[in-house]
């Protein structure tokens, strides 16, 4: 029942309450009144006058007093009822929700959002708190989120200043050679080959940033130009193997083509690198969900890589130039696209990766 109704019936029923009751001790005290001689003169059938019994000084006190509680309670009690009734509606309607949304309040103050707001009703100040639980829910989601990119952000610095000690490290001891033999060309080597490795580190943190920063930017792509993109990336990436493309025509789908072209180069590059022969890629659309899936005849994933999921920096057995990027930020675009990256062995052998995007609708 909504607040308008509620409040309207309640001071109605206190209302009507309120005047039957008035309306009783009315009609009591006239019954009262009754019983004591009021006075006067009687008019008899032939014209005859007869005084009445006059009531004695008490009655007569009695009799106005009994008068005015007459006309009090027609005043009091509709008072009183309409009071009861604003009671009322505030123990039943009012009082639950204003507390819940002020322990709400004061727990989000305090920066607590482990709590959840439940559903008291469904009149107005129950869609109000069911907001403000829905508000709490995306407060503590964007939260998680914040805190998420904060570590993962302490943990992507802490990597890099772990991998720039080596290369840093060498760059000093090159530096003393050279003033030791200026004319050393090994040493010289060194130095470029070191200070292009320390430019690449700062240009793939650089990146991630940037990756952090792009918006998704949703667009109908048709299904066969999704396929023959990955075809062509395939013969470019991976040129000297058998790679077999799979899924069946879905019409087009809504998503940000630059983030799926980005995500299939770095799963697909990745996986050529370790395949033997032959490259599977699957293209499949499940309800809101585009799955894009890459599998190779290599050794297989690490299980280090398995269990904690893909890092910067991290080689994983791949030559120094390269710094475990590909992995890393296919996920972190699939995350911004609504998915996810999984990484799995397949019982066969190999590896599998498969990325998944949240679309918004399929046509």
């Amino acid at each position: 029942m909504g607040l308008r109704r509620a409040f309207f019936l309640l001071t109605l029923g206190g209302l009507l309450a309120a005047l039957a009751l008035a309306a009783l001790l009315w009609a009591v005290c006239r019954a009262i009144s009754s019983q004591y001689p009021l006075g006067g003169m009687s008019i008899g059938i032939d014209v005859t006058f007869t005084p009445l019994p006059a009531p004695t000084p008490e009655q007569m006190r009695l009799l106005q007093v009994l008068d005015i509680v007459g006309l009090l309670g027609w005043i009091l009690f509709p008072v009183t009822g309409l009071g009861l009734a604003g009671a009322l509606f505030y123990r039943w309607k009012l009082r639950e929700p204003i507390a819940l949304l002020l322990e709400g309040t004061r727990r989000i103050q305090t920066h607590d959002l482990d709590f959840a707001l439940p559903a008291v009703s469904t009149d107005e100040l129950g869609q109000i708190c069911a907001a403000f639980e829905g508000m709490r829910r995306e407060l503590l989601k964007t939260n998680r989120e914040l805190w998420r990119q904060a570590e993962e952000r302490k943990r992507l610095n802490a990597a890099f200043a772990h991998d720039l000690r080596n290369p840093i490290t060498v760059l000093k001891g090159s530096v003393r050679l050279l003033r030791q033999d200026a004319s050393d060309p090994q040493t010289i080597d060194r130095l470029e080959r070191y200070t292009l490795r320390i430019e690449q580190y700062v240009e793939a943190m650089g990146s991630i940033q940037r990756l952090e920063q792009m918006p998704v930017k949703s667009a109908s792509v048709p299904w066969a130009v999704l396929r023959a993109e990955l075809e062509e990336t395939a013969r470019l990436l991976a040129p000297a193997l058998d790679a077999g493309i799979r899924g069946s025509d879905a019409g087009a789908v809504q998503i940000d083509h630059g983030i799926f072209l980005t995500v299939a180069e770095n799963l697909i590059g990745n996986a050529a690198r370790f395949a033997r022969r032959n490259l599977e890629i699957t293209l499949a659309l499940e309800k809101n969900t585009l799955f894009l899936s890459v599998a190779d005849d290599g050794p297989g994933f690490p299980g280090q890589l398995l269990q904690s999921g893909p890092k910067p920096f991290e080689k994983s057995g791949e030559s120094a130039e390269h710094f475990g990027m590909g992995l890393y930020s296919s996920g972190l675009l699939c995350r911004k696209h609504g998915g996810g990256l999984r990484l799995e062995n397949r019982g066969a052998g190999g590896a599998a990766v498969t990325a998944s995007f949240q679309i918004i609708s399929r046509s």
